[in-house]
């Protein structure tokens, strides 16, 4: 089996539809960063070799929403979900394989 990272990216554009992009990273997000823009815009950064994604809130710099907060949340929560499930399984896989030896 290939192990490699890889980004995949997909379009869909359907009539009467909105186009839809999907982008998957597979590991090999390169890094993740968070600023502020001097306008007071907070914004958020993945980046791989083969793409960047870039989340930001809503508006041309204006006031950030409460929308803009739940969204954030939504990102936190999910995040931390995604640590505990990589740290779960990464220390599984630990104790597997100093079993095995």
């Amino acid at each position: 089996m290939n192990w490699r990272p890889y980004t995949h990216l997909s379009m869909s554009i359907d009539p009467g539809e909105r186009p839809r992009i999907g982008i998957s990273f597979y590991a090999s997000i390169t890094r993740a960063r968070a600023r502020v823009l001097e306008s007071g815009r907070p914004y958020l950064v993945l980046e791989s070799d083969e793409a960047d994604v870039t989340i930001s809130t809503t508006g041309a710099a204006g006031p950030v929403t409460a929308a803009d907060l739940d969204i954030a949340r939504e990102i936190f929560n999910a995040a931390a979900r995604y640590l505990a499930d990589c740290e779960r399984i990464h220390a599984e896989h630990t104790q597997a394989t100093n079993s095995a030896a």
